[in-house]
């Protein structure tokens, strides 16, 4: 604590001491970082906003809801996937895989960001 008896001005200890127990740790910082930098891009986004919609979209599926082509989609799945936000689910029809959020912050994430 030498530091803070150095600090140039006044300071409210009690709320000093309350924000560093509630601040992120330097891992957790890095994921939420990493996150606001994947839904930084606005495909991703849409797509996240798709299926958060929704239970269940497939590629296909997604293109027309966000008004992208699927390779664009299917990109975006795949840096969603890789980050474990997206997962592919148990049901396929044919070739066609069905993709849902994997984690319900996400979904509440989006939303709140929404204008």
């Amino acid at each position: 604590m030498e530091r803070e008896a150095r600090h140039p001005h006044p300071h409210d200890s009690a709320c000093v001491d309350a924000a560093r127990e509630r601040v992120l740790s330097l891992d957790d910082s890095a994921e939420v970082a990493s996150l606001f930098r994947l839904l930084g891009d606005p495909t991703r986004a849409r797509v996240a906003s798709a299926l958060g919609a929704v239970d269940e979209l497939c590629v296909g599926d997604i293109a027309l809801a966000i008004g992208a082509n699927e390779n664009a989609v299917s990109y975006a799945l795949g840096r969603l996937r890789t980050a474990r936000l997206v997962r592919a689910r148990a049901r396929r029809a044919g070739r066609i895989i069905y993709y849902r959020l994997a984690d319900e912050r996400l979904r509440r994430l989006v939303e709140l960001a929404r204008p």
